[in-house]
């Protein structure tokens, strides 16, 4: 199935690319999303990121359904 990444900030030019349509297992969970693209791209590796799929937050543990969006960052803090 295929899922499209987008990715945002710090995280964007970790990765050096802005959104990737990626082809993933049946069942894939959006942490195991992250670890694949951590190892497909090494400036990710070490890095805290957050997750959204559809434009909602979630946890690694969330499987990924056809189609999804998911949205890759890091945490932003200011004042």
């Amino acid at each position: 199935m295929t899922v499209r990444v987008l990715f945002f900030g710090a995280a964007a030019d970790s990765a050096g690319i802005r959104e990737a349509e990626v082809e993933v297992a049946k069942g894939l969970t959006a942490g195991e999303l992250v670890e694949s693209l951590k190892a497909k791209h090494p400036g990710l590796a070490g890095q805290k990121l957050l997750i959204a799929v559809d434009q909602e937050y979630v946890a690694a543990s969330t499987p990924l359904e056809p189609g999804s969006e998911v949205a890759i960052f890091t945490p932003v803090s200011g004042g």
